[in-house]
């Protein structure tokens, strides 16, 4: 395991990990890790989760579509004496890098980094004023492609739905207002104009700012549909008892967890008034019982805990099913941002 979680960097196989990873004693559990398996690491961010699986025994094929995460995770791969191969790739793909026999296991820690977050340059915090970019590629489009050409009624729903933002649409329409004069460039441009509009109340925990930054991020880097996609690719990567690990911090993210494993636990659905479903095949059993949540020592240590949640379901040998989205019942909000169209 990663040594030293209680404070400073804790050290890892190949050198020191640059944040604490989350909920990492009850992702081990869940994923259960031995020599000779070989563990897909979708998430590999700073390595933890990949560092500690490795010390386990295991090989780890660890995926990240940010080329600054891949840079810096050159020495654990040389470190590693073959075990660790790691792929500049989304999640969403990671049925194509699995081999023939199949996976063993498959871990996903959903969400943005701490690295990411930190980096001004990244776009992703306010609180380190930077260019308005969220991109966790670098490629594609921005959070100011968005915020500056993406028509109003869009941008309500993109606040609404991804940041359950209940003041989307005075926080639209003053971003419509101000753009149309000049454009947002930068994070802290972006953060002042919302506060102006909806100022801080003292009760209030969290900046005015906050979940429209967090929806722009969902939007730009198609969080949602990325998650939705990479649940079904584990599907159809494990073998037989392998298991899929999935930490969240999102209430839209867990709830897709949620839904994808009742759907694939085989159980009959209906209710008292009408008839039942026909019964499917279990493609996934339980693992631990329900939702497993950080300690108050990890929550105090680590704030970024305080909302994880950790799902988790061993796979059957049923053979896979179509993918199908509307088992989410997700809006299309990937049509939405036309650009200015």
């Amino acid at each position: 395991m990663v040594a030293n979680l209680g404070g400073g960097k804790p050290e890892a196989e190949g050198g020191p990990v640059r944040h604490i990873p989350v909920l990492l004693s009850q992702v081990l559990e869940a994923l259960d890790p031995q020599p000779g398996h070989v563990i897909l690491d979708g998430t590999f961010g700073a390595g933890g989760y990949t560092s500690a699986i490795l010390l386990a025994g295991a090989s780890v094929i660890a995926l990240d579509r940010d080329p600054a995460a891949i840079a810096g995770g050159r020495a654990m791969v040389d470190a590693s004496a073959g075990k660790l191969s790691l792929i500049h790739s989304q999640f969403s793909d990671l049925a194509e890098y699995a081999p023939a026999e199949g996976l063993d296991g498959v871990v996903l820690d959903i969400g943005v980094s701490s690295m990411q977050i930190d980096e001004a340059e990244r776009g992703f915090s306010f609180q380190r004023n930077g260019p308005l970019d969220m991109r966790m590629s670098g490629a594609g489009v921005s959070a100011a492609d968005v915020v500056n050409r993406t028509k109003v009624g869009d941008l309500i729903r993109i606040f609404g739905f991804l940041g359950e933002e209940k003041h989307s649409g005075r926080i639209a329409r003053a971003i419509e207002k101000r753009r149309a004069t000049e454009p947002f460039t930068t994070t802290r441009d972006l953060a002042n104009l919302i506060e102006s509009v909806n100022p801080r109340k003292a009760k209030d925990k969290i900046h005015p700012a906050t979940r429209v930054f967090q929806a722009l991020r969902i939007f730009v880097n198609d969080e949602l549909g990325e998650l939705a996609q990479a649940l079904f690719a584990a599907e159809r990567a494990l073998k037989p008892g392998g298991r899929l690990v999935v930490v969240t911090f999102h209430s839209l993210e867990d709830r897709i967890v949620k839904k994808f494993f009742a759907d694939r636990s085989g159980r009959a659905s209906g209710s008292r008034h009408m008839p039942m479903v026909e019964e499917k095949a279990a493609i996934f059993e339980p693992v631990g019982k329900g939702v497993a949540v950080a300690t108050e020592d990890e929550a105090e240590q680590n704030p970024r805990a305080r909302s994880a949640k950790l799902r988790a379901g061993r796979r059957t040998d049923a053979p896979a099913r179509p993918v199908d989205l509307s088992i989410f019942d997700l809006p299309d909000l990937a049509s939405l941002a036309k650009m200015g169209g």
